[in-house]
């Protein structure tokens, strides 16, 4: 894992494709801004995590 610090409107690059910039900093959250392309699917880890734990229902 790499742990890098950035202040207010500070980015990362993830290849040539990717920027996340820290787009707001208030109390104890960061506010996260991507830019990726629209084929690039960005989701929560908790959301990925919830469908993991939920039994699928059968089809039809």
């Amino acid at each position: 894992m790499l742990i890098l610090t950035r202040g207010l409107e500070e980015s990362i690059r993830i290849g040539d494709d990717i920027v996340i910039t820290v787009s707001a900093i208030e109390g104890g959250q960061v506010k996260l801004a991507f830019q990726a392309p629209d084929e690039v699917t960005i989701l929560r880890q908790e959301l990925l995590q919830e469908g993991k734990e939920k039994p699928e229902m059968p089809s039809e």
